[in-house]
């Protein structure tokens, strides 16, 4: 058994229900008690995994239970089962089919992998696994997967147009973006012929036409897309009246520049001076991170659905829909780890030629990072049938994540896992690396490796807790320093406080004061901070300023009216004499 299974399982027997446990890739099935009807009904689930990411199915737990009631087994024959969806499937499905005993009772896991080609029942239904439900197939949807699986790719396709159809300020302005890139190789591009850059970027076909993609990018009016490429609205509160509305078309070199010019004049900005002096200019929604979020809805968006990216922004949300569903293989959670892959190669290409898309499997990271380095929450990406939202929260920069997360090494500020972690420990006072797996989507042993990372040199952020330091897998914590640097960013501050204090406290039992310089050094702290925590202390009466000197990091504290006062310990009661009282009477 996996060691991910035995922990949703356990999960369940503690008490979450099994419907609660499941994900794209994961699903609980209660065999029928006909076993025709089981093996038709397990063949179905099987084909909803085959024609998304694969997944595994465990029968034999009811999914509206937990505890060990959930638990109610299976007697379908593991071999006669993987033989009955191989028949029962179209093209033949193979799965492996595994028995297992937990909690008392047997239960198999059928593991469907990812298919090659798109898959039906024996009654020619298609189903797809979407989010954690099994939805039916409209053509469209059949005809995008088994191109997207045979490597088709539409945006190269011609489009009938001619090289005379291309926008002259487009091919300028794609010109200008190759020229004045730092990357040498682009620059290169820059310079050649007219023809040899089309070729470049994929926009002509082998009959010497515009292929759809070299249409979409380059050219007025483009038959492959809708009217409107790309429509965006400006609230000025989230459910407020539209102030501002742009319906651009083609090109879409010129409408990503459009759009991203409307954001940009909206934007505010929150400034942040860190202890080193420099200052950082935190956007209400991170550029880079909105930039990558446009670039993907344009290069992975179904543009034959005809309907257009569509922006909505405020100062509360902005969000960014594009039609059809994740390339086939992508689910929300394992769009970080999975890599992005294009639904159109050809789009994709030119995008990237020109620098205003990353490398494949970039761009999504990028905008994780972006959002938590700015002291904000991750992006949230959700998908149906119908389209794919991306959606960023505008609330208040958390100034104090921000500030820590800049003093890291750069290294460090571009590891995603990292962020992540660091991010997820300011709300939750401990992780194992079962639970971080999905955070960062990643096994449970390169979760682990990663919280190990960042508990040794040179990082030592995270620490093993007391009680689990010699498990293979342990408890992680924020070391003490950091919180204390993290201050207010960590929702479970007020103890972490206690513990600052009782430090400070000890310090002064043993030397009789303390000042500004003595707090960074025991904390690891900036002046900033150090000054922070002593205007708490003295707020409080816990500590009182000793010295005359009134400003400055020497400043002297010693004990307030509030400081603890040593227990005195009581005298021992005399032991009474075994044979009499003080009086010399018998006591028996």
């Amino acid at each position: 058994m996996s060691p991910s299974i035995l922990s949703v399982l356990e999960k369940v027997l503690a008490g979450t229900t099994a419907a609660k446990c499941e994900t794209e890739t994961l699903d609980f099935k209660q065999a029928k008690p006909n076993q025709k009807e089981a093996f038709a009904d397990l063949a179905e689930a099987a084909v909803c995994f085959a024609n998304a990411s694969g997944g595994t199915i465990i029968v034999g737990v009811v999914d509206a239970r937990s505890g060990e009631e959930a638990f109610i087994g299976c007697d379908l024959d593991a071999p006669t089962l993987r033989g009955r969806i191989h028949a029962l499937t179209t093209p033949s499905l193979l799965v492996e089919v595994d028995e297992l005993t937990f909690s008392g009772k047997r239960i198999l896991t059928i593991t469907v992998p990812e298919g090659l080609e798109v898959y039906s029942t024996a009654k020619g239904y298609t189903y797809q696994r979407i989010n954690t439900d099994c939805v039916p197939m409209r053509p469209a949807d059949v005809t995008r997967l088994a191109e997207e699986r045979k490597g088709f790719d539409w945006s190269a396709t011609s489009s009938g147009r001619p090289l005379d159809d291309i926008d002259p300020f487009a091919f300028r302005y794609c010109r200008r973006l190759l020229t004045s890139s730092i990357d040498i190789t682009r620059q290169r591009h820059g310079k050649l012929s007219d023809r040899d850059l089309l070729h470049a970027m994929k926009a002509v076909a082998d009959d010497g036409t515009l292929t759809r993609a070299g249409e979409l990018m380059l050219c007025q009016e483009a038959t492959s897309s809708p009217t409107e490429a790309v429509v965006y609205q400006h609230r000025r509160t989230q459910a407020g009246e539209t102030d501002a509305v742009l319906r651009l078309g083609t090109p879409l070199v010129l409408a990503f520049e459009e759009v991203l010019q409307a954001i940009r004049a909206r934007q505010g900005i929150t400034p942040v001076t860190l202890p080193d002096g420099r200052q950082l200019q935190i956007e209400d929604y991170p550029s880079a991170a909105v930039r990558e979020a446009i670039v993907n809805s344009l290069i992975h968006g179904d543009w034959r659905l005809r309907i257009p990216v569509r922006i909505e922004h405020s100062p509360q949300y902005l969000r960014i829909d594009s039609a059809g569903p994740l390339v086939s293989g992508v689910t929300t959670s394992n769009i970080l780890t999975r890599g992005s892959r294009a639904r159109y190669p050809a789009l994709a290409a030119s995008f990237r030629l020109l620098g205003l898309a990353e490398e494949v499997g970039q761009g999504v990271d990028r905008m994780y990072r972006e959002m938590i380095r700015s002291g904000r929450d991750v992006p949230t990406i959700s998908e149906d049938a119908e389209q794919v939202s991306v959606l960023f929260r505008g609330a208040a920069p958390n100034t104090r994540i921000a500030k820590f997360l800049a003093s890291l090494p750069e290294d460090e500020q571009d590891d995603t896992d990292a962020l992540l972690i660091i991010r997820t420990l300011c709300n939750k006072r401990t992780v194992k690396a079962v639970e971080i797996a999905n955070v960062i989507q990643r096994t449970e042993e390169e979760a682990q490796a990663a919280l190990l990372r960042l508990s040794v040199e040179p990082l030592n952020i995270l620490e093993p807790s007391r009680g689990t330091m010699r498990h293979t897998f342990p408890a992680y914590r924020l070391r003490g320093e950091v919180v204390a640097r993290l201050g207010s960013a960590v929702s479970y501050h007020s103890r972490a406080v206690d513990d600052i204090e009782k430090k400070i406290i000890e310090h002064i039992v043993d030397y009789g004061e303390v000042n500004n310089r003595t707090i960074q050094r025991l904390f690891d702290v900036d002046v900033y901070q150090a000054r922070d925590i002593l205007r708490d202390l003295v707020g409080r009466e816990v500590i009182t300023r000793t010295s005359e000197q009134t400003r400055g990091t020497a400043v002297r504290y010693g004990p307030g009216p509030s400081f603890p006062k040593a227990r005195k310990s009581r005298p021992r009661k005399a032991r009474p004499q075994a044979n009499g009282n003080d009086q010399g009477e018998t006591i028996f």
